[in-house]
């Protein structure tokens, strides 16, 4: 899949401009890219219009108008883009109570390798987590994970097929799965080859 260049992008100007329609259209798109897995685990996909927000976001938050501060978001943002044979998304613990959410994390360490995705009976395909940087602790994991599914072309072709797509986490703390629904499943199509 296209990774995004600074051509991709608005200007500083521009975007102020085009902000509000930009967002809702983004967040339109968000909509049919989210899985919950259970009550408190969520998956947000990725791909290059979530990444370009994200970037555009970051770069009004800072100010940001040099080329080589751009690059260095790109470059931040660009490895979360899925590359035609996966799926990339972020994974979150979502607990609204503080001290629910730090018992919870406590007791979740590992879960983010107990995280799959299976299509149509093919076996369970576990994500590569947290590439950029260690992400739990000897006492906790974190609230945040990035994950990406490597697919076989037999996965792939299933899903291309229109067969359920499932989620699921089976760590002894929480064990939960879902098949998701076919408008997911078709945006989920466009991140592959």
């Amino acid at each position: 899949m296209k990774k995004l260049t600074r051509e991709d992008l608005f200007s500083l100007e521009t975007y102020s401009i085009e902000r509000e329609d930009f967002r809702a259209r983004v967040l339109a798109h968000k909509a049919n890219r989210r899985v919950a897995i259970g009550p408190n685990a969520m998956l947000y996909f990725e791909d290059a219009l979530t990444m370009q927000y994200q970037v555009q976001e970051m770069l009004r938050i800072e100010r940001i108008f040099e080329a080589p501060q751009i690059q260095e978001e790109l470059d931040s943002y660009n490895p979360l883009i899925p590359d035609g044979s996966n799926l990339k998304a972020t994974f979150t613990l979502e607990y609204s109570d503080v001290d629910e959410r730090r018992q919870a994390l406590a007791r979740l360490i590992g879960i983010e390798r107990a995280l799959w995705l299976q299509a149509n009976g093919e076996d369970r395909i576990r994500p590569v987590a947290n590439e950029d940087l260690e992400r739990e602790t000897a006492d906790k994991t974190s609230a945040v994970h990035f994950v990406r599914f490597e697919l076989t072309p037999a996965v792939v072709q299933s899903i291309k097929g229109g067969n359920d797509l499932s989620f699921g986490i089976d760590h002894p703390q929480y064990t939960y799965d879902v098949t998701i629904a076919p408008k997911i499943r078709s945006s989920l199509l466009g991140d592959l080859k």
